[in-house]
């Protein structure tokens, strides 16, 4: 499903999720941003479903890293922020409804994402350091269709992956692609949370996916995308 320019995907697919079904694709038609969202149903508890979101964020970048210049590293800063080469260029975000409870099957699930393919700035270079777009990254021809297709193409895959070897290998796809950190040993819990432990030091930090999912890291409300 296609929408114009000022559409909004994430908000569209989650207003229409139950009507238009698990599968569905919606889509911004810009040149500046890859903007969509997909609908996911999954007959598991609230609780455990949203580790949907590792799988789409697995799929997502490895979209970009089909595209990524040699040596160009796309990482993710947990839970849902999208880097390259350090620069922020989008993220990832899930939506479900607000009537759901946590030990029932939700009735969708809606991983949404945006990533800045072209710098629209008029600003000098380095105003906003801790930002970038593929264009400035060297990505090509990389565009909105480009990383949208590439998206739905990784989502199948990743997808099949959970069915046949379980989510143990979502979660390491996903946990092999965080920003380094040294000397710590990290690992997804059964219910999505993200489990830290620094070497030579007692205890686990747990940094819960639900309360880190409510709002994105990444997404700016003024600008309607990624943040600068």
């Amino acid at each position: 499903m296609r929408l114009r320019e000022s559409g909004d995907a994430f908000g569209h697919a989650c207003r229409t999720a139950q009507e238009s079904g698990p599968g569905t694709l919606v889509y911004v038609g810009r040149f500046d941003l890859a903007e969509f969202a997909v609908v996911l149903e999954l007959d598991e508890p609230l609780r455990t479903a949203r580790r949907a979101f590792y799988a789409g964020m697995v799929a997502l970048t490895d979209a970009l890293r089909a595209y990524a210049p040699p040596n160009k590293p796309v990482t993710i800063d947990w839970p849902d922020t999208v880097k390259v080469d350090g620069g922020l260029v989008g993220g990832g975000r899930l939506g479900w409804p607000a009537s759901a409870h946590e030990h029932e099957p939700p009735a969708w699930l809606v991983f949404g994402a945006m990533i800045r393919t072209v710098a629209m700035t008029d600003n000098e270079p380095g105003l906003h350091p801790l930002a970038s777009a593929l264009d400035e990254e060297g990505f090509g021809e990389a565009g909105a269709v480009q990383v949208t297709e590439g998206f739905a193409r990784h989502l199948m895959r990743v997808t099949d992956l959970w069915q046949e070897d379980g989510f143990e290998s979502v979660a390491g796809d996903f946990l092999s692609r965080l920003s380094r950190e040294r000397q710590v040993i990290q690992r997804i819990d059964g219910n999505g949370d993200l489990l830290t432990r620094r070497i030579g030091a007692e205890g686990t930090e747990r940094r819960e996916l639900a309360q880190a999912l409510s709002v994105p890291t990444w997404f700016d409300p003024k600008l309607g995308g990624p943040r600068l």
